[in-house]
């Protein structure tokens, strides 16, 4: 019986749970975050080479 007092008193896993709770919503918040920086980065340089394209096409 005391084994079981002692299981319903020990909060190690809710502990546990919460912090893995919280780690899953940082990676979450950072995956969001590299997707529209990866978006934004792409769009970028896609501009860069449209930019030297054309100034390359003009001194040719």
């Amino acid at each position: 019986m005391t084994f079981f007092k002692n299981l319903v008193r020990d909060e190690q896993g809710a502990t546990a749970i919460e912090y893995g709770l919280i780690a899953a919503l940082i990676a979450v918040a950072a995956i969001t975050a590299m997707q529209s920086l990866g978006t934004e980065l792409s769009s970028t340089f896609n501009n860069v080479k449209t930019e030297l394209t054309t100034a390359n096409s003009a001194n040719a």
